[in-house]
């Protein structure tokens, strides 16, 4: 599935079954991130397009109805269903992990579609 990340515009690609924060970690990307199991909710996004699935289930103590409702998620356990469009919260942005650049094409000037 196809996952373009607001406001910068990067596209990764996530494999059947892996999470948000897998899928931008293995492209190389980082962002606030807390506990990394879905107990601290410190790795919200908004979910502004397509839909999402959780692994397993997620404490209301964790994400609220009212922010399932709004379209918040939890990128350490979201897992894409289709493409999705998520914007990082607030006063966030993606950073590039040494060694790694944002994702590019093998073959320039064409485009997987």
């Amino acid at each position: 599935m196809r996952v373009t990340i607001l406001p910068d515009g990067v596209e990764v690609v996530a494999a059947d079954d892996e999470t948000l924060l897998r899928a931008l970690a293995r492209a190389g990307l980082r962002y606030r991130v807390g506990c990394k199991r879905g107990g601290c909710g410190v790795c919200k996004v908004q979910l502004k397009l397509g839909e999402v699935r959780y692994e397993r289930p997620i404490a209301p103590q964790v994400l609220s109805d009212d922010e399932r409702v709004e379209g918040i998620c939890l990128s350490c356990r979201a897992v894409p269903l289709t493409n999705i469009v998520i914007e990082l919260q607030e006063g966030d942005r993606l950073r590039r992990v040494l060694g790694f650049a944002f994702p590019t094409n093998h073959h320039h000037g064409k485009e997987d579609r």
